[in-house]
């Protein structure tokens, strides 16, 4: 799918990763609605409890890929995107997106309504945007020390097309030092010069600021397995999304999406990496779900350039990003009630 720049689905304008993680779990005190649907029928994220709806004015390409797969529509993500704005969810008929018989059959899953983030949701909605981000970068380099820079291009430039405007407000706030022209730099001269020996350099320096933006977050929130597995998931959610998106009749028809996917998936990895002690220790059970699915989750990418046929169905990748759903609300039960005693 060719991609262009766009407002970022903001987690916190409707549902990822979003990207996006904010789940309709998210406590009702910490989202602001600025429109009277009730909070409980909207989450931050989509794809997570009761189904969060998308944003279709804002939402990240991502997420609209949820739409594009639920339908089958090739490319229905960008035509979606350049009909903004949306007036009400009914406007993708009237504006000829997509037919009447296709909207009733996602009205469901589609909002133009807002939802504001404030405390852990909205922490969780900064790490989910900065992980896509990382998820973007992770299979860009895959792809360049395959020398296969052209392949790389589309992944080094997402994050600054697709996320950073959305994040940029909360970096702000966060008082992290602007990273946007680090991004721009290393995306104009992967296209201009693949072969500079610059890029191996700027690449880090790409990664480090997205690192840090990652620190400005408090130590001890990052370290909990109920915050960490919440931000796994949005980023599940989106590789889910964009897995769907890539496949057809059993074959991988977008590559593109195919490697975004891998991406979201290695870095969600990466993170539970980092607490699966803690979960071993705390939560047995749920880590031993967890991570048999992961491991059966990388299967479905085997490398960053993709098989002409499919590993798995998405319906699989589904199930399987369910089970670590299922199990990141087990543990967050388990975390409330034992702060409750």
């Amino acid at each position: 799918m060719i991609r262009f720049p766009y407002l970022f689905l903001s987690i916190a304008a409707c549902a990822m990763i979003s990207l996006s993680s904010c789940t309709s779990e998210t406590p009702k005190a910490e989202m602001q609605t600025q429109s009277t649907v009730p909070v409980s029928e909207m989450s931050a994220h989509g794809g997570h409890g009761n189904k969060a709806k998308i944003n279709i004015n804002n939402a990240i390409l991502s997420q609209l890929d949820k739409l594009e797969a639920t339908l089958g529509v090739p490319a229905l993500s960008n035509k979606i995107q350049a009909n903004r704005p949306y007036a009400s969810p009914a406007d993708l008929v009237s504006k000829k997106v997509i037919t009447q018989p296709q909207f009733d059959r996602i009205k469901d899953m589609v909002t133009v309504e807002e939802v504001v983030l404030t405390g852990e949701a909205k922490d969780i909605d900064y790490m989910t945007k900065l992980g896509l981000m990382k998820g973007h970068l992770l299979v860009a380099k895959e792809l360049l020390d395959q020398n296969q820079p052209k392949q790389a291009q589309p992944h080094i430039g997402h994050p600054v097309e697709e996320i950073y405007i959305d994040v940029e407000e909360q970096l702000e706030e966060r008082k992290v030092k602007e990273f946007k022209s680090s991004l721009v730099s290393l995306t104009d001269l992967v296209k201009s010069n693949p072969k500079d020996d610059k890029i191996k350099t700027n690449f880090t320096t790409s990664v480090e600021a997205v690192d840090s933006a990652i620190a400005a977050l408090p130590t001890q929130e990052r370290s909990k397995p109920e915050f960490v597995l919440q931000v796994i998931n949005g980023l599940l959610d989106a590789a889910n999304s964009e897995y769907g998106a890539a496949t057809a009749n059993g074959n991988i028809a977008a590559p593109i999406e195919y490697q975004d996917s891998r991406g979201f998936v290695v870095y969600s990895q990466e993170l539970y990496q980092n607490i699966s002690s803690q979960m071993t220790q705390e939560h047995p059970e749920s880590h031993k779900a967890i991570d048999t699915a992961f491991m059966e989750l990388v299967k479905v990418w085997p490398t960053a350039i993709p098989p002409a046929q499919a590993v798995n169905t998405p319906e699989d990748v589904t199930k399987l990003v369910k089970i670590i759903e299922e199990n990141t609300q087990k543990v967050r039960t388990k975390t409330s009630t034992k702060a409750q005693n």
